[in-house]
């Protein structure tokens, strides 16, 4: 996984008209592939007598292929759906979506000009789009007695730990959330300093 990646900050919405079809390319942030198929239906729904709705989204990080998906909604295979999914993945942004909405005019544009007309669109909408970079954290479970908090409450500082749950019973229990760079190196760090009482436990999700 990339430890730090660009996404998008707002979405963006273009339009160009070609042979009398008009084209709208819509780009938003989802941070997953339920938030991803979720607005494809809403664009879907706030554009119903469109003829066609291709889509393309990478819903993570950006070379997680496992996130990707696309699709031509009725236009010939391969000539909406693939060329605006390479159009993300070349831009080397996570977490975006993107939507082709197709009002019919009556002229049929051949399959050159369909993967122009919806590869464009999505070139044209990413030079609009303003993005931010989003770093990738991991997160862990530390269990420790309390006197070694200091240490982990320095660590947390130093290397700008997030603390997602903590319950102080006999024993501390804390999840945190680290850097995705910085994990192995925190890591070191705290069981030097407990001398082995205490490391990182990973999470999964």
């Amino acid at each position: 996984m990339a430890s730090s990646y660009p996404i998008p900050v707002a979405g963006v919405e273009v339009s160009e008209e070609i042979k009398k079809s008009r084209f709208i390319t819509l780009l938003a942030h989802v941070p997953s592939v339920a938030a991803a198929k979720a607005w494809i239906e809403e664009v879907r729904l706030a554009h119903p007598s469109a003829r066609h709705h291709c889509w393309a989204f990478v819903a993570g990080a950006p070379h997680d292929s496992q996130v990707y998906g696309f699709s031509d909604d009725g236009e010939p295979s391969g000539t909406a759906g693939k060329p605006m999914l390479a159009q993300l993945m070349g831009s080397g942004i996570g977490e975006i979506a993107a939507v082709g909405v197709r009002y019919y005019g009556g002229v049929l544009l051949g399959t050159g000009g369909l993967v122009k007309a919806y590869g464009g669109g999505v070139g044209m909408a990413l030079k609009a789009l303003s993005t931010r970079q989003k770093i990738a954290r991991r997160p862990s479970l530390i269990e420790c007695d309390y006197g070694d908090m200091g240490v982990i409450e320095s660590l947390l500082l130093s290397h700008a730990g997030q603390l997602r749950q903590s319950d102080y019973g006999q024993r501390v229990r804390l999840e945190v959330e680290w850097a995705d760079a910085d994990w192995q190196q925190v890591n070191r760090i705290l069981t030097d300093r407990t001398h082995g009482r205490v490391s990182l436990q990973p999470i999964d999700g």
